[in-house]
């Protein structure tokens, strides 16, 4: 129950007060793709604890130091059939079982829908590139007509990148090879697939706040990152006025399975582009990493450190349990016969141990 109770709470934790001071923290800025990695196991960690929290509350949690294989088994039936014998440990197991397979059945759910979903929208658009697009193999890319100037990317097995007929009128050759170095990041780095995590968890919690504001942050700091490869094969100011360029396309130009270059935050990205940028040192990146290693770990950690450092389950606190002879183990006798709890486990009705 303890450790239920510690997992639940720090989900919400992890929930209620890291979203806002991440979302506000400038470093992420500054460094995209630690910050994409960031929201990512964010979420995992929220979503981890939930179906840690209602597992513990279903199977309570048996101590493994000290402890034989059978003694182990014998340990977790004791606490199974103590938990379940009354109606509010039956209540309180069963309600945590349902927790961990519902959060477990929507997150998988989601993710197999989004997958599907943004898959048949892009293979869909791909058959229509293929009919009215021109191919451009020297420069890698599929030319459409369009009044609008747009570039855009489809990833995946069969990956395209589009420029539109406006487009190419209005850049420049070192503006386009600075979008057409945009557009490859995205497909290089496959944020298609970090975009579709963070929108199937937004969708499987119904927006909840730490999985929306995680799948709008993650939208954002992948343009930010494919900018900043941009920036570094050209220029940071050739990557702002290619911006510009393509920045007046409406939404409804670049298909929403895609990943473009303009759109919504262009405006805010050319204006990170104008200063030097600010690059953040090896050694926050480093602090950084491994605080979010131990924020994937803690759950996990709060279980394994638990069972390895308890003697015994809590229900039978000091004695060594007695395995039945089914399990091929020997009962063992206290020490301390004064110090000690009468504890039975055996399924058959075995005679207890008695001090």
């Amino acid at each position: 129950m303890t450790i239920a109770l510690i997992l639940a709470s720090y989900a919400l934790v992890l929930s209620l007060a890291v979203p806002p001071l991440l979302r506000h923290a400038a470093w992420a800025d500054r460094a995209p793709r630690l910050g994409i990695a960031t929201w990512q196991a964010l979420t995992v960690a929220v979503v981890g604890s939930l179906a840690l929290a209602g597992s513990a509350w279903a199977f309570p949690v048996a101590g493994l130091k000290g402890k034989g294989m059978g003694e182990l088994l014998a340990a977790c039936a004791m606490a199974l059939r103590q938990q379940y014998s009354t109606p509010i440990g039956a209540a309180v197991g069963f309600g945590g079982a349902l927790l961990a397979v519902i959060v477990v059945t929507r997150c998988l759910w989601f993710l197999a829908a989004t997958g599907t979903r943004m898959a048949r929208e892009r293979n869909a658009h791909r058959r229509v590139l293929d009919m009215i697009g021109r191919p451009d193999p020297e420069r890698g890319i599929v030319i459409l007509d369009s009044a609008r100037p747009a570039v855009y990317c489809m990833p995946g097995l069969h990956r395209r990148t589009v420029v539109t007929t406006a487009a190419l009128h209005a850049l420049n050759e070192d503006e386009l090879t600075a979008v057409l170095a945009h557009e490859r990041a995205h497909l290089t780095e496959r944020h298609d697939l970090a975009l579709a995590f963070s929108m199937a968890l937004a969708a499987a919690f119904a927006g909840l706040p730490p999985f929306r504001i995680a799948a709008d942050e993650t939208a954002r700091l992948v343009e930010l990152r494919a900018d900043d490869v941009a920036s570094a094969r050209t220029h940071r100011l050739t990557v702002a006025a290619a911006l510009l360029s393509v920045v007046s396309a409406a939404p409804h130009t670049v298909p929403a399975a895609a990943l473009g270059a303009g759109g919504a935050g262009a405006g805010a990205r050319v204006r990170r582009l104008l200063p030097p940028r600010r690059p953040v040192g090896r050694f926050p990146v480093a602090v950084l990493s491994l605080g979010l290693a131990l924020v994937l770990a803690a759950p996990a950690l709060v279980l394994g450190v638990t069972a390895a450092t308890t003697d015994d389950h809590a229900l039978c606190p000091t004695i060594p349990v007695a395995v039945s002879a089914s399990l091929g183990a020997q009962a063992r006798v206290p020490t301390n016969p004064q110090n000690h709890v009468a504890c039975a486990v055996d399924s058959m009705d075995e005679p207890r141990i008695t001090s």
